[in-house]
């Protein structure tokens, strides 16, 4: 069975949730290593070549198992070391323009992109409802999405509700070109 891709599908104008893997190692708010990032590029040039507005999701780290860990051990935790904006800061350079980041009102930032762009999401593990694959969080990320499209193959395999619960609340869910 043809699973159809992100080519196979007319974006051009809808709103495009592309998961991606950007699980890289990031050490004082710098990509240490962007590999990932890079193999993520043909997929989100083609969504914004074909004008479809652009919003990005990934994981990064264990945020919350960390926290654990930390609050038992009676030691200092830093959420600041979890966060997307250096990712996306890399994108940014690698892209040749301006990559948002998510900030206040995600769905008004959603409604506010332009044919063409790209907007991140802050890290969805320091959501708990990611792991848990928790019904609402994924209805919450479907919120003002035409197309789901997964480009994180090293996360496909995981029922979290970026990679699975996401897709029971929208009717175009497509591969992408990774």
């Amino acid at each position: 069975m043809k699973k159809k891709t992100i080519k196979d599908i007319d974006i051009s104008g809808k709103t495009v949730f592309i998961r991606v893997d950007f699980n890289v190692p990031v050490k004082n708010g710098k990509v240490e290593d962007d590999t990932r990032i890079r193999g993520a590029l043909p997929t989100i040039r083609y969504a914004t070549e074909q004008g479809a507005k652009v919003v990005l999701a990934s994981h990064l780290g264990r945020p919350i198992k960390d926290k654990k860990k930390a609050e038992e051990k009676g030691m200092p935790y830093d959420e600041a070391k979890y966060t997307l904006r250096p990712v996306a800061e890399q994108l940014s350079q690698l892209l040749g323009s301006d990559v948002e980041f998510e900030g206040g009102d995600i769905e008004s930032q959603m409604a506010d992109l332009a044919p063409g762009s790209v907007l991140m999401r802050e890290n969805l593990r320091l959501n708990a409802g990611e792991e848990k694959n928790d019904p609402e969080f994924a209805e919450l990320l479907s919120r003002g999405i035409d197309v789901y499209v997964n480009d994180a193959f090293g996360t496909a395999h995981r029922a979290h509700a970026s990679t699975e619960g996401i897709s029971h609340h929208i009717d175009t869910c497509v591969a992408g070109l990774l």
